[in-house]
């Protein structure tokens, strides 16, 4: 994304990737459409960004009895905001959302969580909620102190803003390096009645398999336990935000959130067929919004699917995500060069001890490698199926059982541009 250009909103369809089957239950709105029943948003511009671009957004449920349930990331610094709403937050319960880009609040220490504390509150009086019901989000530059008084005007801005169609103005909020917006409004026809699905997401870079450093929301006026929530969430998020990766690089600020605001009246039973048919299309939801991190990767211009199968399921996690995440491989995809002899050199320096390890490789369905040797095929067919936007790599490993996939981009120049160019 060049300096000074707003993202983007994506004009083709939602479910566009060929990886991502759209459930025939689920029908797409447009991103006019506004939230489901029962949620409000709004997202202001408070001066964190030097830009002067809209950087503090304010979800509201206003159910008296919501259902919710998060995920954050795994790694051992995580910011401010991340570490409060873990330990403070009723997590199965949360009613509002502060959030704000420009400044990640991380590394920040006891001025970092005090500061996020501060905005916990004024957010909580704000909506007129326990401060335990606010739920905090931040993104932007690592080791920054979090600029109170400007999140403070916004959030003030934000209450007099929020409206059921803010989901735009809260979407810009979130996004830093995003080149296009990450959102979608879906209808779900379920056995008990007709049901919203809503998500906004960020995230172009300093994405890891172990989840990506994003924000992710999404709210829904379906009636969930918040056991019920919980479940669902932890399940879509291992098959999505779990399986995307940029460059291997683990956020400190990663957070995912579902709030269930129950207005439609269409109550989620587990282990119903709702609960599977509202579970598929949370499901599709966020794998579509994970591949578009991947496709958004700061520069990206292709993106792939890496499927690793056999062996047992630390070796294969193990070489799908040295796939992924070899600048090599990344190299290699950017220029539509069909070196597969990356691909087996990431996978045995991933599996020590394994020699000879008798792999087998595919791209785009044409098998080039079997069981650690190359084989004869259709070269200028393969030269011509690594020129597609999505390519797949197939990994074929000894023995039976594993399955997993990871979804990765391109390295590219302007890769390197942007991230030689971002202070943090």
């Amino acid at each position: 994304m060049s300096a000074g250009s707003e993202p983007q909103a994506a004009t083709q369809p939602f479910f566009r990737s060929r990886w991502v089957a759209a459930p025939t239950h689920v029908r797409e709105l447009g991103l006019d459409a506004g939230l489901p029943a029962g949620f409000r948003a709004a997202g202001v511009a408070a001066g964190i960004k030097a830009s002067g671009r809209t950087d503090v957004g304010l979800l509201v449920c206003d159910a008296q009895t919501p259902a919710s349930a998060a995920r954050f990331t795994a790694t051992g610094t995580p910011a401010a905001p991340v570490q409060l709403s873990r330990e403070r937050c009723r997590l199965g319960a949360l009613r509002v959302v502060l959030a704000n880009s420009g400044c990640a609040n991380a590394a920040t220490g006891r001025r970092g969580l005090d500061d996020a504390a501060k905005t916990q509150g004024a957010a909580a009086l704000a909506a007129g909620v326990d401060p335990a019901e606010v739920a905090l989000a931040s993104t932007g530059g690592i080791s920054q102190l979090l600029p109170v008084d400007a999140v403070l005007k916004g959030i003030l801005q934000a209450r007099e803003q929020l409206r059921r169609d803010g989901d735009t103005d809260f979407q810009q909020a979130i996004q830093t390096t995003d080149a296009f917006e990450k959102r979608a409004n879906l209808e779900l026809q379920l056995p008990s009645g007709v049901v919203r699905l809503s998500a906004q997401c960020k995230g172009a870079g300093m994405i890891s398999p172990r989840f990506a450093t994003m924000l992710c929301f999404i709210e829904t006026d379906a009636a969930l336990a918040p056991e019920t929530a919980d479940l669902l969430l932890g399940v879509c998020v291992k098959r999505s935000f779990d399986r995307a990766s940029v460059d291997g690089q683990l956020s400190t600020n990663d957070t995912a959130i579902l709030m269930c605001s129950g207005a439609s009246g269409v109550g989620v039973a587990p282990e119903s067929e709702d609960e599977l048919r509202f579970g598929e299309a949370l499901d599709a939801l966020l794998r579509q919004l994970a591949i578009m991190m991947v496709a958004d990767g700061e520069g990206a211009g292709r993106i792939a699917r890496v499927v690793v199968r056999g062996g047992d399921l630390q070796g294969a996690e193990a070489a799908a995500r040295a796939v992924a995440n070899s600048p090599l491989v990344k190299a290699a995809l950017h220029g539509g060069d069909p070196n597969w002899g990356r691909i087996v050199q990431s996978v045995g320096g991933a599996l020590l001890g394994t020699a000879p390890l008798a792999v087998d490789v595919a791209i785009e369905g044409i098998q080039v490698c079997s069981a650690g040797s190359a084989i004869p095929y259709d070269e200028p067919a393969l030269a011509q199926a690594v020129q597609r936007p999505e390519v797949e790599y197939e990994v074929g490993l000894p023995g039976e059982g594993a399955e997993t996939e990871v979804f990765f981009s391109d390295l590219s120049h302007a890769y390197v541009t942007v991230n030689a160019d971002y202070h943090t």
